[in-house]
């Protein structure tokens, strides 16, 4: 899959560099009738025609290759599978151990039972914790 993606990606680079050549080798619609005042022979090259329907196809050509690429793009991205887990997946979690006071083990069994446990302090220091809370921190 990962190889379909490159071929598809090198196949639409080469189509948008040919498509910029041929625009840029094409001559615009006012230049024809310069070339009816004899500044230059147009239909020299690419017979009595002219270049402009053999350019012009061959950009129709390389667009609809460019096109046909890009949709491409657009269906294997959206049908890629994630990896198994993701980034947030992967960090560390904090290890939260709830702490026991240090007065629990010493009072007797019948002492105590009607009051609820103290919550315990948190682990973590603040960041600023010489400052007040309305100053930025450096």
């Amino acid at each position: 899959m990962n190889t379909l993606y490159s071929l598809v990606v090198a196949l639409q680079v080469i189509s948008a560099l040919v498509i910029i050549g041929l625009v840029l080798v094409q001559h615009g619609k006012g230049a024809d009738m310069g070339a009816a005042f004899g500044s230059g022979a147009s239909g020299s090259l690419f017979g009595a025609t002219g270049s402009s329907s053999f350019l012009s196809k061959a950009t129709g050509i390389a667009a609809t290759i460019f096109f046909g690429a890009t949709l491409t793009l657009a269906y294997l991205g959206n049908t890629r599978t994630a990896p198994s887990g993701s980034v947030m997946d992967n960090l560390a979690q904090p290890k939260v151990t709830e702490e026991v006071p240090a007065n629990a083990a010493a009072q007797p069994a019948g002492q105590g039972q009607g009051q609820a446990p103290a919550p315990a302090a948190p682990a973590v220091k603040p960041a600023n914790s010489s400052g007040h809370a309305d100053q930025i921190p450096k």
